[in-house]
């Protein structure tokens, strides 16, 4: 792989990029943020003329925010036009196979969730195609234009869409309120689960009085207390459909869950299991001529995280599996057929790169991506033309098209705005560690940076820990807002994240906190000595999730940090265990259950070190994450006040996980930057 990247990294096109560009002094703030353009995945016509993109226009007022279809010609040469102007806005949105009409979802007036809609490029309103009162989900379209397949939440026995009414109206009229459960899980983010799943219902397109059929009716899959649905796709003929799913999700408490591949005739019947050979599977999709099914997946095993792979079947005798680019160790993000090959985009040192995979001998072929920035979303046309989306830290998603060997931008729905800031440039650093890796870190000057002068320096942490600190666009904590009033950041991807192979990602397990936290500090320290204009003497740390629980860590053990902040983070490791909404993961990362005494639940739980904690903390919390639920906040905040540490708590009541509200957003940011600038002088 070392070759490999050595290859891309010569032939990878730079985009440009409004990164020092231009001399403006004007920084990055949270109103010019929240205004942005929010450009969703780009769609590429069959003919590989046409794309269609989705486009949020936000507001602190949520009832002034639109959600629109944009049509634009894949060669750029006219401006891309809005196609939908309604209130509810667009969602799953895709082409009919001759490229005359446009699909997608949509709660429009009447419709208590969200159904389909076909939009004709001729002329002519939205047809309502779908009435089915528990709404469509994950819709597509077989090859030929004959049948629509989608998932839809129902009661597990409510094969038909009245029986499902029926279920629900009875359910309304019991006066007791209370959720009963007998297996695991109940919550999953911000929700409490029930007893409804996902099944595939089929549509035939060519009889117009014809209503979406349940194709679970005679699967036995649904009467598993464990099933859970995955994805789908048509099969080559268009007679069925294969889809991944478990049986074992309720064992989640005690084990990975596993998923396999399974066949079923499009007009319903028994299903066929495709697969036991104990790879997790996910998405599934078949090559252009028919010949082969491709699908990705895992190992599933005693480790906390295995890179998702890509195999190859024969189709449709469903042998001669093969491991496609078996020698990428990096994540893929998303992939589509082309030809004989596949277009993905994959996770690579902190940026998204598009490569080429051939289905005939497995081999990677670099296409596009670079130093800088990311590719993500790719749709594929059936020439070998093809879109996708490009960010960078310093600007949003915009939409782009591969079109003749040339990249074209398509969108360009922020550029005018952004052509006004000062957006800095992030350094890449590498540092050698003292226990010997090599971890990547991003170093971020502020706006007006002004070489003379000496500027603190903050320390933020990412979450996951199984992500990374990506050249991409972060709306929650936007490291130019954070860095804007005159701090340095800097952001490393310690041991554990993603992009730097399986093993680097597994090596946290059994050290979640340690020696992932001391690369952290080993990398802030290696950059003070590297830039002459950080001051050493005013750090600050802090981050969300996984960099809360990394800011707890710091608060355990250094008290060289002037003030540290917390959104979502553990103290008590043995708590998190017990009330989050996923407990496995935390089970194999410390060496067993919590009453297990291993090393780690011993050594690395923030909480035990509670008579270390010194340094003045902000502590942020959603009320309705289940995640990282309220009560790690709460006893880490009962701490602070215990033992009389400056302290602050921030609750927002109709949050979960994360702060999506524009307005509480504001509040969030406007207290963080509160808290930094009471402990780090700016310019004394």
């Amino acid at each position: 792989m070392k070759k490999l990247l050595l290859i891309i990294s010569g032939l990878f096109f730079l985009f440009q990029s409004s990164f020092g560009q231009n001399q403006a002094s004007k920084p990055l703030t949270h109103e010019i943020m929240v205004k942005l353009k929010k450009v969703g995945a780009p769609v590429i016509s069959p003919d590989g003329k046409f794309i269609v993109y989705s486009q949020v226009e936000t507001s602190y007022n949520l009832d002034e925010q639109t959600t629109d279809l944009w049509l634009a010609q894949s060669d750029g040469k006219t401006s891309p036009r809005r196609i939908t102007s309604s209130k509810s806005g667009e969602d799953n949105y895709f082409w009919s196979p001759s490229g005359d009409k446009i699909y997608f979802t949509a709660k429009r007036d009447g419709d208590e969730m969200a159904q389909l809609y076909s939009l004709p490029l001729n002329g002519g309103e939205a047809q309502r195609i779908t009435s089915i009162s528990t709404g469509v989900s994950a819709a597509r379209l077989s090859s030929d234009g004959r049948w629509l397949a989608f998932t839809s939440r129902v009661y597990p026995s409510a094969f038909t869409d009245s029986l499902s009414k029926k279920m629900a109206d009875d359910k309304k009229k019991i006066k007791a309120k209370a959720r009963v459960y007998t297996s695991f899980p109940v919550r999953y983010w911000d929700s409490w689960l029930d007893e409804k799943q996902a099944h595939i219902f089929a549509l035939d397109l060519s009889t117009s009085s014809a209503q979406p059929v349940n194709l679970f009716k005679n699967v036995s899959l649904v009467k598993s207390q464990g099933f859970n649905l995955g994805s789908f796709s048509f099969t080559p003929d268009n007679k069925s459909i294969v889809f991944s799913a478990s049986t074992d999700y309720n064992t989640t408490a005690y084990q990975s869950s596993t998923s396999n591949l399974f066949q079923i005739n499009i007009q319903g019947g028994k299903e066929t299991q495709l697969t036991s050979d104990g790879i997790d599977y996910a998405t599934v999709d078949f090559s252009s001529d028919g010949r082969y099914l491709i699908t990705t997946g895992s190992e599933n095993g005693n480790k906390l995280y295995y890179i998702n792979r890509m195999f190859r079947y024969s189709w449709p005798a469903m042998n001669g599996k093969m491991e496609l680019a078996a020698k990428l160790d990096r994540p893929m993000n998303d992939f589509k057929m082309v030809g004989s090959d596949i277009l993905a985009s994959i996770e690579d040192q902190g940026v998204d790169r598009i490569i080429k995979i051939s289905i005939g001998s497995g081999e990677i072929i670099p296409v596009l991506g670079g130093q800088m920035g990311s590719c993500t979303a790719v749709s594929v046309a059936s020439g070998g033309n093809f879109a996708f989306t490009y960010q960078h830290l310093g600007a949003p998603p915009e939409v782009f098209a591969f079109v003749g060997g040339q990249q074209i931008p398509i969108s360009k729905s922020n550029d005018k705005v952004l052509s006004a800031l000062d957006i800095p440039r992030p350094e890449v650093i590498w540092t050698t560690t003292s226990r010997g890796k090599k971890v990547r870190s991003f170093v971020l000057k502020p706006a007006g940076f002004d070489p003379n002068k000496k500027y603190p320096l903050f320390v933020l942490m990412h979450g996951g820990p199984a992500i990374s600190i990506k050249d991409n666009f972060g709306y929650r904590w936007n490291a130019h807002i954070l860095g804007a009033p005159g701090y340095v950041l800097i952001m490393t991807d310690y041991t554990g994240s993603t992009g730097y192979g399986e093993k680097f990602t597994q090596d946290i397990q059994l050290d979640p906190f340690r020696g992932p936290g001391n690369e952290i500090l080993e990398a802030a320290a290696d950059a003070i000595k590297r830039f002459s204009f950080i001051d050493g003497t005013r750090q600050a740390a802090g981050g969300a999730s996984y960099g809360g629980h990394f800011a707890n860590w710091m608060q355990a053990t250094t008290s060289h940090f002037k003030c540290l902040i917390a959104h979502a983070g553990l103290v008590n490791s043995e708590a998190q265990w017990g009330t989050s909404d996923v407990i496995w993961g935390r089970e194999l990362m410390n060496g067993g259950a919590p009453w297990v005494p291993t090393k780690t639940w011993k050594e690395q739980n923030p909480m035990r070190y509670a008579a270390n904690f010194k340094t003045p903390m902000l502590l942020t919390v959603g009320e309705n994450d289940f995640r990282v639920p309220i009560n790690n906040t709460l006893e880490n905040w009962s701490i602070h006040q215990r033992l009389k540490i400056p302290s602050k708590l921030i609750v927002f009541p109709s949050e979960n996980h994360w702060i999506l509200n524009p307005e509480n957003s504001k509040f969030h940011y406007q207290e963080v930057g509160n808290w930094l600038s009471t402990y780090l002088k700016l310019f004394p």
